[in-house]
């Protein structure tokens, strides 16, 4: 496994653009997603914030991923949300904290009109 010097990644991340979408009608539902992968060889405990435009943040999510491993987290899942519902429809950001560096991707499914649109784009980190 990689060294903490060689580690590809960042601690903190921001998804500012998060929306979750309707299942919708079409075989492939409507989803999100955050992917991470964790480079290093210690697991990655990460604290999930959601923030809202109109209401105060939420911080009870707390996820794992293995050391050397990927895992895709999907929003509308409650056990991936550890129990919080994120509304459908409604913009909000997540910011992500690991004690450990990841890499950080956000997807999107949408489904909901005829012609459906797949969105990915990586995290802002510093």
């Amino acid at each position: 496994m990689n060294s903490m010097y060689n580690v590809i990644g960042k601690k903190y991340w921001i998804l500012p653009d998060c929306e979750l979408p309707q299942p919708g009608d079409s075989v492939a539902k409507g989803h999100e997603s955050v992917i991470i992968v964790n480079d290093s060889d210690v697991d990655a405990e990460i604290n999930v914030k959601v923030f809202f435009t109109d209401k105060d943040a939420y911080e009870d999510i707390k996820w794992t991923v293995k050391a050397g491993r990927v895992r895709c987290f999907r929003t509308n899942n409650l056990e991936d949300m550890c129990g919080f519902e994120v509304p459908f429809d409604t913009q909000y950001a997540l910011k992500l904290t690991s004690n450990t560096p990841i890499v950080v991707q956000y997807g999107r499914l949408n489904t909901t009109q005829a012609n459906m649109a797949f969105y990915t784009t990586m995290g802002y980190t510093e």
